[in-house]
């Protein structure tokens, strides 16, 4: 992240005791979330989850049903400085918006399996993805695209979404379902028994993502920032698909890639998937997620 340039503080009713008695409202069971989009988007989905907010007052005026409403719930509200903001959001990419929300529900892989099938939904799966900037514009790109699914799969302690992550993602994570795993290579196994058809990002594909032929509820599998997919995982798919690029360098960035195969996808899905490339043509080599930093 980029310091933020210091300017003066905003005029606060709080002082260094409202501060902590802003962030004391929350107890452990609480999720921190902040930004003017995630907050905003929480407050538009699943208001009846926020505990808290604090805010900068030069928001005022976008964040004004937010604060109407939190009046009117008795809600706690802290008008606070910038520096009080950052000092919460432990970030100062807070916009003036802090949250203290319920944490979000994380549903049991068989559940995403019934809802992926149900209507053969779009989603995407995350194989050790640890950068948070990634995550958050992975999310982005997904709900953009129409994946309505996000499932996290790393080692123990169970994978969750980092505040960042979610300020990047800039209110996405609240147009989709999670679930989170520890076993990521067993539960695409379970989810494929189930029906689900597991799709990987890989830069040594021989499929080409923009002739790829959606086939029913979908998972797209990205992997980690500089190894990519596991053996594992990889053993897992159903299919493996790349990016066919100049070959001037090895890879895109994981969250870059997911933008352009969820892309594809999505115009597959419309009926619009460009025309395949005629017999003979020469095509440059396939580039995808491995390595991507």
């Amino acid at each position: 992240m980029r310091p933020s340039e210091p300017r003066p503080a905003a005029p606060s009713t709080a002082n260094a005791a409202s501060t902590a008695s802003a962030a004391s409202t929350a107890s452990a069971a609480s999720e921190l979330l902040y930004g003017l989009r995630a907050g905003l988007a929480v407050f538009a989905r699943r208001r009846q989850d926020i505990r808290s907010i604090a805010y900068d007052a030069e928001q005022r005026r976008e964040l004004a049903a937010l604060l109407s409403w939190a009046t009117e719930q008795r809600v706690p509200l802290h008008q606070l400085s910038v520096r009080e903001l950052t000092a919460q959001a432990d970030s100062n990419q807070h916009e003036g918006l802090v949250l203290q929300v319920h944490p979000r529900v994380w549903l049991p892989p068989r559940e995403i399996a019934a809802t992926m099938l149900a209507s053969r939904k779009l989603g995407v799966a995350l194989d050790r993805v640890r950068n948070p900037q990634n995550i958050g514009a992975i999310l982005r790109s997904g709900a953009f695209f129409g994946a309505e699914v996000a499932l996290l799969g790393a080692p123990a302690p169970h994978p969750g979404l980092p505040p960042f992550a979610l300020r990047v993602a800039e209110g996405a994570a609240e147009h989709m379902s999670f679930s989170r795993t520890t076993d990521l290579a067993d539960t695409l196994a379970r989810l494929r028994s189930a029906g689900v058809h597991v799709v990987g990002a890989d830069t040594h594909a021989e499929r080409n993502a923009e002739h790829f032929q959606l086939p029913g509820a979908t998972l797209l599998v990205l992997g980690n920032e500089r190894e990519g997919l596991s053996p594992r995982i990889r053993a897992q798919c159903d299919t493996l698909i790349g990016i066919r690029g100049s070959g001037a360098v090895e890879s895109l960035n994981v969250a870059v890639a997911a933008g352009v195969i969820l892309a594809e996808l999505r115009r597959a899905r419309s009926g619009h998937s460009a025309e395949a490339p005629k017999s003979g043509s020469k095509q440059s080599p396939t580039i995808a997620t491995r390595r991507a930093k």
